[in-house]
């Protein structure tokens, strides 16, 4: 599809809702649709996508001030239908490509509603309202809108377009202030892009790519070699049980085979076998499948941000400087009570035996994380305000629909 999407303005402009615009574009654009950018102040902030700048649709345009100094004081100015007819001609000619235009904040706010009025007008393309902030339930605006026309377009359900907020409670407001049952509004919420938030290497942005790390909750990390002093057959059979508890649990195993013996394969072979007979395709992860190579430190380092937990279940351990890593990442760990671990971790780590029945070594991991508010909200966060899940979730299905 042909999208555009429409605020008073974009980056490089510093603001809330234009960060939002541009990751909605840039989700879009990956998913291959073909989309612009309307905006009366901004500059490219992607070379995929073209930002055409319209200079009246900026709430700051001394012409649209002008207007709004008259309009805050309750009077409807002169020649606000011949700039409400010249921006609506101006977007005409803009959208008369284009199949579906969102329309951030415009239909909510009276910071130009000579394009409000404009956008109100227009019978095609289909129109999704996008509402941040809402006017009319804002106290400090209250006393700059006034009953009637243009004021009134804020407040009404408009034809042809489809109604959508940030949170349920925006969803509550709106509801009532358009008269509309809270089914008709959608709840797409605001974001975080993870990869540049934590400032995730190429390496670790292209294995996200192909694993849905991002949804696990929990995420159990085990950076270890494939060896079989490494006990990940616990791992894997502790996940199992936990998955009863905790249906969104993953491990991810990071290393390749050891180097240094020969029936390694087989040992990594064997727990290909052990994962498929436990049902966890899709739920343990071994980068070794992807990759025959170590990590690199800093690829390493980002999956320890990613992860909610270290689970090292080791027969044997020199040392342990997974248990380091992790508390550098404020990680919680539970790991096999060996003396090399029990030096290191101290009383601050939660220890098992590595022979220990999975189920109690699974009963330890949910007790504990349950345990945590950091960790729950750490898991709700990564699942249900990634931008990548946000888009899944929510944004494909709605471009889906207008398509239709």
């Amino acid at each position: 599809m042909h999208i555009a999407l429409l605020h008073y303005s974009a980056p490089p402009v510093v603001g809330g809702v234009e960060s939002v615009l541009a990751h909605q574009a840039q989700l879009m654009t990956d998913a291959g649709h073909r989309v612009t950018v309307l905006a009366g102040r901004g500059a490219e902030f992607d070379a995929r996508i073209p930002v055409r700048l319209l200079s009246r649709l900026d709430s700051r345009h001394p012409q649209i001030l002008t207007l709004k100094e008259q309009l805050d004081a309750g009077q409807v100015p002169a020649d606000f239908e011949r700039v409400r007819a010249g921006l609506q001609a101006e977007l005409v000619q803009f959208l008369s490509h284009c199949d579906l235009l969102i329309l951030h904040n415009v239909a909510s706010l009276h910071k130009n509603l000579a394009l409000t009025a404009a956008l109100y007008n227009l019978q095609r393309p289909r129109r999704v309202l996008w509402h941040h902030d809402l006017a009319w339930t804002t106290p400090r605006y209250r006393a700059e809108l006034y009953a009637g026309y243009p004021w009134d377009l804020l407040r009404l359900p408009w034809d042809n377009a489809v109604q959508v907020v940030v949170s349920a409670w925006r969803q509550r407001e709106l509801a009532e202030l358009l008269g509309l049952p809270l089914d008709a509004i959608r709840v797409i919420p605001n974001g975080v892009n993870a990869a540049v938030f934590l400032k995730l290497e190429p390496q670790t942005r292209a294995l996200l790519a192909r694993l849905p790390l991002l949804a696990a909750a929990p995420l159990l990390l085990l950076p270890v070699r494939l060896t079989p002093r490494k006990n990940i057959e616990l791992a894997l059979r502790a996940l199992a049980e936990l998955r009863h508890e905790l249906p969104d649990a993953q491990l991810l195993v990071t290393g390749p085979e050891g180097p240094h013996n020969p029936a390694n394969a087989a040992y990594k072979n064997q727990l290909l076998a052990l994962r498929d007979a436990l049902g966890l395709r899709g739920a343990a992860h071994f980068l070794a499948e992807i990759t025959p190579d170590f990590l690199p430190d800093a690829v390493a380092a980002d999956f320890f941000r990613l992860a909610d937990a270290l689970l090292l279940p080791s027969r044997e351990e020199g040392f342990g400087i997974p248990l380091i890593e992790a508390g550098f990442s404020h990680l919680p760990v539970f790991c096999a009570d060996i003396p090399a671990l029990r030096e290191l971790g101290g009383d601050a780590v939660t220890y098992f035996d590595p022979d220990s029945d999975p189920a109690r070594v699974a009963g330890l991991i949910a007790a504990g994380l349950q345990a945590s508010p950091a960790t729950r909200w750490a898991q709700r966060a990564r699942r249900g305000f990634a931008w990548e899940n946000i888009y899944a979730q929510h944004i494909a299905p709605l471009i889906q629909e207008m398509g239709q």
